[in-house]
């Protein structure tokens, strides 16, 4: 194997048969010591946080297999915190992708003189570019189409599948009586024909959801989804 990239919470090595291996850590982001999905460091270290976000993300991308929501997903060693994926190309260096249920985090510390907190937001879906200099900026559908980084079209779909795979999270969740507050999730094109698929996680390090009011942590919200399973 071949070590490509190394990121905050997972690094990333090539396969001699063209796949990639995702090795998931046990950093998280946030500031301070405290947790936080949209921070752009790692604030500190969860002994088992790569596991758990692995198992949660096995859980979730079988889930959208069955929904027929393509991804990179091929499989995932659960004991070794690794997860094998097809190679993806990314939106120019990169775009984060968020659905938002209730307005929290970056949204309400933007929008926070005309937001109140928790506040419903029906499934708003923004789009970023993964800068961390910048504090990840939002960008427009026409933005990124002037720019070259997404068409008017391909914003269309990236915007489609993320409410479809958001919405099979959320009701998963709420079988649990968990509330989806919200979600980032990356996208890339595969294949020759660029189909865009959902890549990289989909754990508790990268959506807020809230039990009976209160914020679940990343470890428990795999715990509660995932036991037994």
């Amino acid at each position: 194997m071949k070590l490509t990239y190394t990121g905050k919470t997972k690094d990333v090595f090539a396969l001699d048969n063209g796949n990639y291996l995702l090795k998931f850590k046990d950093d998280v982001t946030g500031e301070n010591g405290v947790f936080d999905p949209g921070a752009n460091t790692v604030g500190l270290v969860m002994e088992g946080a790569g596991q758990a976000g692995l198992r949660l993300t096995k859980f979730f991308f079988e889930k959208l297999k069955e929904a027929g929501i393509p991804t990179h997903y091929i499989d995932a060693n659960i004991d070794e915190a690794t997860m094998t994926v097809k190679p993806a190309t990314v939106f120019g260096k990169g775009l984060e992708v968020i659905c938002r249920y209730r307005a929290v985090g970056s949204f309400l510390r933007r929008y926070g003189l005309y937001a109140q907190e928790g506040q419903p937001l029906d499934g708003f879906v923004e789009v970023t570019l993964k800068d961390d200099d910048r504090l990840d900026p939002p960008i427009s559908k026409d933005a990124l189409d002037m720019l070259g980084i997404l068409s008017a079209d391909e914003y269309e779909t990236l915007k489609q599948l993320t409410k479809q795979i958001s919405d099979v999270i959320k009701t998963e969740l709420s079988l649990k009586g968990i509330e989806l507050y919200d979600i980032k999730l990356e996208f890339g094109r595969v294949d020759k024909d660029k189909q865009i698929v959902l890549i990289d996680e989909i754990s508790g390090g990268n959506m807020r959801a809230y039990k009976d009011g209160n914020y679940i942590e990343p470890l428990d919200l795999e715990r509660m989804m995932v036991a037994g399973n």
